[in-house]
């Protein structure tokens, strides 16, 4: 590349940073750092009625959760700043006044209310609803007397009647609107304040911006900015726009599909370094078959030519397992310590029933695979953690339907309390005995025992469960269900 790579994001303030806007910006981190270029933080904050300092720090929050840090942007300062558009408003005004001055724009005077009246009824007719060039009538010097009274008036940009504007885009290839279909855009408001169009180009440039990678949904803005880039003067960077992400069902992503807010994925367990890896693979690939890759890897491979022009599909299982598989990696003790902050935060369980970090490593290791994030802890180990199990419905009524289950949970605790080693694979051959002398199969002793110890059909290992147990409470929850099976009648419940 002829220039160093400079991109950006360039996010709105107006709420939290969700996980389209993460996505963009994970694109935009790895093709600098694979070209070895820099990554511009911009914020947009220039729609003063939604812009909050509240939203701007939620986007710092959730960029630097993700390990996505700028190079030049807020906090961080660089030769190209302010870094919030409203710390620019006099180059907006400045680049208005040139269009102006060069017959390129002209001076709107059309109140909203009537503009809206307007558009309803071009629609009406059937036709697009398009701004029909009222005040372009004016002349100059009635518009800028008009002006200089001081009455309120917006400035478009005179787009061209005829031709096309195309640009080769990085992602799509050569894309073509005809020109014909674009409005006069306002390109600085009532307000003195620049629409999102004419900033972004004003800014793109100053800050020599080489690529400008962002969702599809941008589009339909490019032909205006490429436009605008060419009124001012200005060599327009290379665009590139990625696809946009599908919940399951194939619509947009919305707030109805979950977690939107990347720092809610953060607060339900999920890893930051698998939420970058599954969020690198909604709209790209690397050969079609690695799934798993570092941060560092992702830098060293990723490119735009590898980036799909199909929509990306949010898979909340595929992102389960990609989160279950960076749980595993991480160190037993810090996975417990991980299960152990999430009972703290949610007041699960009371603080002295974990507090042996031995036993609760022993309980998360006993878990294992099926644990994908802390979330998942009770799921498999809330019988650890009560008096009594209280079986579940199915499981109950399943126990119930099995003749003999209650004298084989009996001979089971004896065995247990007649003093077997307590240890993995001398429970394993005693049990397997055990079922060999009653004449039963050895999954026809461990399901109904599975059930008395932890209320349900699925569990961690049944030695595993009865060790995590210790030899006392589960002599005394093998007996306990037996008795609960022989006193009840086939419909009732436990």
């Amino acid at each position: 590349m002829s220039r160093p790579v400079r991109v950006r994001f360039a996010p709105s303030p107006t709420g939290y940073l969700h996980v389209g806007g993460a996505r963009t910006a994970l694109f935009n981190y790895l093709f600098a750092r694979h070209h070895g270029g820099t990554f511009v933080l911009r914020i947009e904050d220039t729609d003063r009625e939604r812009s909050t300092q509240e939203s701007v720090g939620a986007i710092f929050e959730g960029l630097r959760w993700l390990g996505l840090q700028w190079d030049e942007g807020p906090d961080v300062g660089g030769s190209h700043g302010p870094y919030f558009q409203s710390g620019r408003l006099p180059r907006y005004a400045e680049a208005a006044r040139r269009l102006l001055a060069e017959g390129k724009a002209y001076r709107c005077f059309c109140a909203p209310e009537e503009l809206k009246r307007r558009r309803e009824a071009a629609l009406g007719r059937g036709e697009p609803p398009k701004y029909d060039r009222t005040c372009l009538a004016l002349p100059p010097g009635e518009a800028d007397a008009r002006a200089a009274k001081g009455e309120p008036h917006a400035i478009r940009y005179r787009m061209p009647d005829d031709g096309g504007t195309t640009w080769s885009d990085a992602v799509r290839g050569d894309v073509t609107f005809q020109n014909a279909t674009l409005d006069d855009l306002v390109i600085f408001r009532a307000d003195q304040h620049p629409t999102y169009n004419f900033a972004a180009v004003v800014d793109d440039s100053a800050m020599e911006i080489t690529h400008v990678i962002r969702g599809d949904d941008h589009i339909s803005n490019t032909p205006r900015q490429v436009l605008l880039y060419g009124a001012l003067g200005l060599t327009p960077p290379i665009f590139g726009h990625v696809p946009m992400i599908l919940g399951p069902d194939g619509a947009r992503l919305s707030k109805r599909h979950g977690a939107q807010a990347v720092t809610e994925f953060r607060d339900v367990g999920y890893l930051s370094e698998a939420l970058v890896n599954f969020l690198a693979l909604l709209g790209w690939a690397y050969d079609g078959e690695r799934e798993i890759f570092t941060m560092k890897e992702l830098e060293k491979v990723f490119t735009l030519e590898r980036v799909s022009k199909n929509p990306a599909i949010f898979n909340y299982e595929k992102l389960d397992w990609m989160n279950g598989e960076y749980f595993r990696a991480l160190p037993l003790e810090t996975r417990a310590e991980l299960v152990a902050a999430h009972l703290r935060e949610t007041n699960a369980l009371p603080p002295e029933a974990y507090a042996d970090r031995a036993d609760l490593e022993r309980a998360v290791a006993a878990v294992g695979d099926r644990m994908k994030r802390p979330q998942h802890f009770l799921d498999y180990a809330a019988y650890l953690f009560v008096t009594r199990v209280e079986p579940e419905p199915g499981p109950w009524a399943e126990l119930q339907a099995k003749a003999g289950a209650a004298g084989r949970l009996r001979r089971f605790a004896d065995l247990l309390d007649g003093g077997v080693a307590f240890e993995h694979d001398a429970l394993d051959q005693a049990a397997r005995a055990l079922a060999t002398d009653a004449g039963v199969k050895f999954g026809d002793l461990v399901m109904p025992a599975r059930i008395a110890l932890t209320g349900k059909k699925v569990s961690p290992g049944i030695f595993d469960v009865i060790l995590l147990l210790g030899r006392e409470r589960t002599v005394r929850r093998l007996r306990d269900m037996a008795d609960r099976l022989e006193s009840a009648s086939p419909a009732a419940a436990p």
